[in-house]
């Protein structure tokens, strides 16, 4: 592993008051539950799985995190403002005319931030269409993580991307799928099961554990692209 990159060998560092970061922000969000619903995994990914920092945010052979669920940003401000991608006097800030932080996160202003998101489905193909760049590339060892909610698999363009990746054998890809009970449709048999009968390796674990987060984020699928189903408590 180059020097470029964070180690996944660290251990976890203490949870920090994150709830404080995200009290900082004000602004008129009205998805604060799909934004607490993200706070376990995030943190985790971030603290112990993820190879990048603010220092290789531009770094081609960076892990690449895709925040699909992104209309529910504050959670995912307040990990990358502990993690030292921006300082967290920006977060009082967030939502206002004149502020980097919107309330769909914006690529080309948030440090750190892969893609502009917000709109359901587009986060996953958006990580296969960089996985096959990648591989292109001949850029074979970074990883592609896509955090998406339970309730974009509603989304016709989120199956067409499962029924690729499986197959193709997309094994940088990774997908973390947030359950917080949302989906209108559901799957039978649970949702890992919708990417496990497309070919995908997939697991199902409790989104607030965070050693189980951290097991199920480094499970080994040689040849086949990695679904981790976080669940939390259900949408109020």
């Amino acid at each position: 592993m180059t020097n470029t990159t964070a180690a996944t060998a660290r251990g976890p560092r203490a949870f920090p008051d994150l709830a404080r970061l995200i009290a900082l922000m004000t602004g008129a969000e009205k998805h604060a539950p799909a934004a607490h619903s993200t706070l376990d995994a995030l943190w985790v990914l971030y603290d112990r799985v993820l190879r990048v920092t603010p220092e290789t945010v531009d770094a081609p052979e960076r892990d690449r995190f895709l925040l699909s669920k992104g209309h529910g940003p504050m959670a995912y401000y307040a990990v990358l403002a502990a993690h030292g991608f921006f300082d967290e006097e920006l977060l009082p800030g967030f939502g206002a005319y004149d502020s980097p932080l919107g309330h769909h996160p914006d690529r080309m202003l948030v440090p750190g931030a892969e893609i502009g998101s917000g709109s359901l489905g587009h986060g996953l193909p958006l990580a296969v269409g960089t996985v096959l760049g990648l591989r292109a590339q001949g850029l074979t060892d970074p990883r592609v993580w896509v955090l998406i909610g339970d309730a974009e698999l509603d989304e016709g363009s989120n199956h067409e991307a499962i029924a690729h990746a499986g197959p193709a054998g997309l094994e940088q890809l990774h997908t973390l799928v947030i359950d917080n009970a949302s989906a209108t449709h559901g799957w039978p048999g649970g949702i890992a099961s919708r990417f496990a009968s497309a070919g995908w390796a997939a697991v199902t674990v409790d989104g607030r554990d965070h050693e189980a987060l951290h097991a199920a984020f480094t499970t080994p699928h040689p040849g086949r692209p990695l679904a981790v189903v976080a669940r939390v408590e259900p949408k109020s």
